[in-house]
């Protein structure tokens, strides 16, 4: 695999900055070269905020993501600020109740209900960005489930293990739920 670039886009509070945090970590239990960066609009709770991950078996020659293979985006503001940045064939992960008006670009779009889930199946709209990382994951394989639920269970706040244990286990299933929809949009 040559490196994989990710960026995670939303509003300042989501937890995609922690969600990028636990991507890397999980791709450090896997033996992997990894660089993680993160940035937040000046209002941090409500500004677009921007986690990105670069993940590789190879040496990182550039700590930045220049343009990325995947992104995914929990808020319009998100996604048009950073959408740019996303590689003509690349993937756009979205939440299915925002409406995004991206039919010009040369990209995959792929709609889940992440926000709708954390909050009505799971019953907590806070574990939306661990909702988003099972998603994240079973999309790319990028690391593995062993060490991505172990990166999970290490960085979220004690307490809260098996909460966010269950919202990874959502994310994984809205990808195999919803794959017959997005692969028949591409």
């Amino acid at each position: 695999m040559s490196a994989l670039e990710i960026r995670l886009t939303g509003a300042g509070g989501q937890g995609l900055i922690l969600a990028g945090i636990i991507l890397a970590e999980a791709a450090l239990l896997d033996g992997m070269n990894v660089v993680q960066s993160q940035s937040y609009g000046p209002e941090a709770r409500g500004g677009a905020s921007k986690s990105e991950v670069i993940i590789s078996k190879k040496d990182i020659n550039y700590p930045k993501v220049d343009k990325c293979d995947i992104m995914l985006s929990l808020t319009q503001k998100g996604c048009n600020k950073y959408i740019d940045g996303l590689k003509s064939d690349g993937i756009l992960v979205i939440d299915s109740s925002m409406d995004f008006d991206l039919e010009s670009k040369d990209i995959k779009i792929v709609k889940l209900p992440i926000l709708s889930t954390a909050s009505e199946k799971i019953g907590k709209i806070m574990v939306a960005n661990i909702v988003a990382l099972g998603s994240l994951y079973q999309l790319t394989k990028a690391v593995s489930k062993e060490s991505l639920i172990k990166a999970v269970s290490d960085r979220v706040p004690r307490g809260t293990e098996e909460l966010n244990r269950i919202a990874l286990e959502e994310g994984f299933n809205l990808i195999l739920e919803h794959k017959e929809k997005y692969q028949s949009e591409s």
